[in-house]
């Protein structure tokens, strides 16, 4: 499956090393101003060679617009955008042709579609996220006429936690840390395993600010439910936290409830969600991602003809996946919340009176 959403939703294509990638987005509404400006600067965000954090791949990530839009506006049209590949060098990966690279998906899809895409894994790479984040980027401009937010930011990095989250300063950090008093120790466990030909993993957290009382569809697409599918969806994501997440399952009942009054919630243990249902308060998320296993030590392995081969990987890779992968977090968070908002609208007889009456 390619296709992610089900009012508000997106096809992504291409491939790591092919002429192109992009994505069609159907379901936005007509009407909606598409700044071409601002879904540049969501790419740019992803975009690889920024620094010495990041892969040494140099891909300037412009976005074409090719449908969907007249003079600056959505048509409610499929919206098509492409993205063409500038900086491929797939003779980096002519060394694992019949090889499969461990902790990478080219074991299961060789033994899934039975062809090999060596350059890069091919559909099953993360530069496949750039389209991702192109769509996210439309969301954004759609959530922004309704006053929701969404922000990330790095809040570990190789087990070095952050105890601060300041999404702003994130935006202008390097790796996109939450916590200032942390990054340096976050930038120097990147370089120590870079230099050692290895990777670390890190956690994104994600925040949701605004979103309205009543997003999620209960039984089989509640919100948190979908969260988690985009965010396991994602290249090297391992796990999601909603909330409280893992250390709920440690607290008692007294502890871990949100206690009402007029006001609103005493507190957010659950994230912004109950019963599948949002509830008002910040959405909150973190998004866990292993090791890039793209490393430059001598593994074991198999061929596709299943012999026992030691080999070393070449090319260009993030030595933490998880510092761009924050910003393929926020694009699919904005995608669910507007897939959520158009699937609700229908919800109430209030709401439908309200449009056709």
């Amino acid at each position: 499956m390619n296709r992610f959403g089900q009012r508000f939703g997106f096809t992504t294509f291409g491939e790591s090393h092919g002429k192109a990638l992009g994505c069609v987005v159907d379901g936005v509404p007509a009407g909606l101003f598409i700044d071409e400006a601002f879904i540049q600067s969501e790419l740019d965000r992803r975009k690889p060679g920024k620094s010495k954090f990041e892969t040494a791949r140099k891909e300037d990530d412009k976005v074409e617009i090719l449908s969907g839009v007249f003079e600056g506006l959505s048509t409610g049209t499929p919206i098509a955008m492409i993205i063409y590949n500038t900086d491929q060098h797939s003779k980096d990966y002519t060394n694992i042709k019949d090889v499969f690279r461990p902790g990478h998906a080219d074991f299961t899809y060789f033994h899934k579609y039975g062809i090999r895409d060596y350059r890069g894994g091919g559909r099953s790479s993360a530069r496949e996220t750039a389209a991702r984040v192109a769509a996210g980027a439309v969301a954004k401009l759609m959530l922004a006429q309704l006053g929701i937010e969404i922000e990330s930011g790095i809040c570990e990095i190789d087990g070095i936690k952050a105890t601060n989250f300041d999404y702003t300063y994130a935006k202008e950090s390097l790796i996109y840390a939450l916590d200032p008093s942390v990054e340096e120790a976050q930038k120097e466990a990147v370089i120590k395993a870079k230099d050692a030909h290895d990777s670390v993993g890190g956690v994104s957290r994600v925040v949701i600010k605004n979103a309205p009382i009543g997003l999620g569809e209960p039984m089989y697409y509640k919100m948190d439910g979908v969260l988690a599918d985009a965010m396991m969806g994602i290249n090297a994501v391992k796990a999601v936290e909603i909330g409280d997440g893992i250390s709920s399952a440690s607290k008692l009942g007294s502890q871990n409830n949100d206690q009402i009054r007029s006001s609103g919630f005493e507190s957010n243990h659950a994230g912004g969600i109950l019963g599948g249902i949002t509830n008002g308060e910040d959405i909150i998320l973190n998004v866990y991602f292993k090791p890039t296993p793209s490393i430059f030590q001598e593994q074991h392995t198999l061929t596709c003809n299943n012999e026992e081969v030691d080999f070393s990987l070449k090319g260009r890779h993030d030595p933490c996946v998880a510092i761009r992968g924050t910003i393929v977090c926020e694009a699919m968070a904005a995608l669910v919340v507007a897939d959520m908002l158009l699937l609700n609208m229908g919800r109430k007889m209030d709401g439908i009176k309200n449009y056709y009456i």
